[in-house]
């Protein structure tokens, strides 16, 4: 008797070519485990290939499927979000649409969802993304680490296991710029890792260009942490004293010496372009908060749907 229900939630963007074989790899791994049902979520974030039409021939042809069409790319997050939304399992997983991440291994997942874990990331141990996706995702580790507290043993991925109760929190969030990972620490931190294959991409490459994973660094901090201006008002602290100091050390100097010629002007120049540089930065952080607060507060949506099919639906 099959007693829990496993969602499977995939965020799918110029996966034309090998999305069919997620599915099947999915199907073939859930045949094993007698103790799951299943359904799969496809969220097509706008691809600008054929993707949402093989998504439709997948749907005809697979009962457990029902899909989603975005009316934009909203990003790889608010795809996740809106898969989130429409999932009904006991365990939601979230896997990518290009056959690197196993589907065949999910049961690993599964095994420490019931042994206690709130969620469980799939771990690497080698990576087959190209340098570029590789920083990046050091990079976004870090982000995570020290902007939102991330255990540095806990390492996270785009693989991963959550109970219901943590989606059902995760979803509450409405604000237009969705990030996963931020949303899972701050629901739980019984999270464990669990150690799988990491497979080298067969077709196409990385949807991740080097302005969306800034866009997604950004995201992470501004909206889950406000460390950046805490170290903004730390630092200006500094500066001030420095000043402060150096202002004490100059009329001391001018008093001791008064015929001492007035040098420096280099130095003077290269503190002020430094201090001017700094302040446009934090003045720039602080506006991007503001920015973000406005729009949140102009209700922008995560994401739009733009069609919905089902097998039910595609039959009709």
């Amino acid at each position: 008797m099959r007693n829990k229900l496993v969602s499977f939630v995939i965020p799918c963007y110029r996966s034309e070519q090998t999305i069919e074989d997620v599915i099947n790899e999915i199907e073939g791994a859930m045949d094993m485990l007698v103790l799951y049902s299943y359904e799969i979520i496809l969220v097509n974030d706008c691809s600008p290939d054929n993707t949402w039409g093989k998504i439709c021939e997948l749907v005809k042809e697979h009962e457990e499927i029902k899909a989603f069409n975005l009316a934009k790319n909203f990003g790889q997050h608010a795809a996740i979000m809106a898969g989130l939304n429409a999932s009904k399992g006991d365990i939601v997983v979230c896997l990518d649409d290009d056959g690197q991440t196993p589907a065949d291994e999910v049961g690993k997942l599964l095994y420490q969802i019931e042994k206690g874990a709130d969620v469980v990331y799939a771990r690497y141990a080698h990576k087959k993304h190209n340098f570029f996706r590789n920083f990046g995702t050091a990079m976004n580790e870090w982000m995570a680490n020290v902007m939102l507290g991330k255990p540095k043993d806990l390492h996270v991925s785009s693989y991963f296991a959550v109970r219901r109760f943590v989606v059902d929190e995760m979803i509450k969030y409405k604000s237009s710029y969705p990030y996963v990972i931020g949303l899972v620490l701050r629901t739980t931190r019984n999270i464990v890792n669990v150690d799988v294959t990491h497979r080298a991409r067969e077709v196409g490459e990385s949807g991740y260009t080097f302005s969306k994973l800034m866009g997604l660094w950004i995201n992470g901090f501004t909206a889950f942490s406000i460390k950046p201006l805490r170290i903004g008002t730390l630092m200006g602290g500094i500066f001030a004293a420095i000043g402060f100091l150096y202002g004490i050390y100059t009329v001391i100097k001018k008093i001791m010496y008064p015929d001492l010629p007035a040098v420096g002007f280099s130095a003077l120049m290269s503190a002020i372009t430094f201090m001017c540089g700094m302040l446009m930065l934090m003045v720039g952080m602080a506006g991007e908060y503001i920015g973000r607060i406005y729009i949140s507060q102009n209700n922008n949506p995560q994401y739009v749907i733009r069609d919905e099919v089902s097998h039910e639906k595609s039959e009709e």
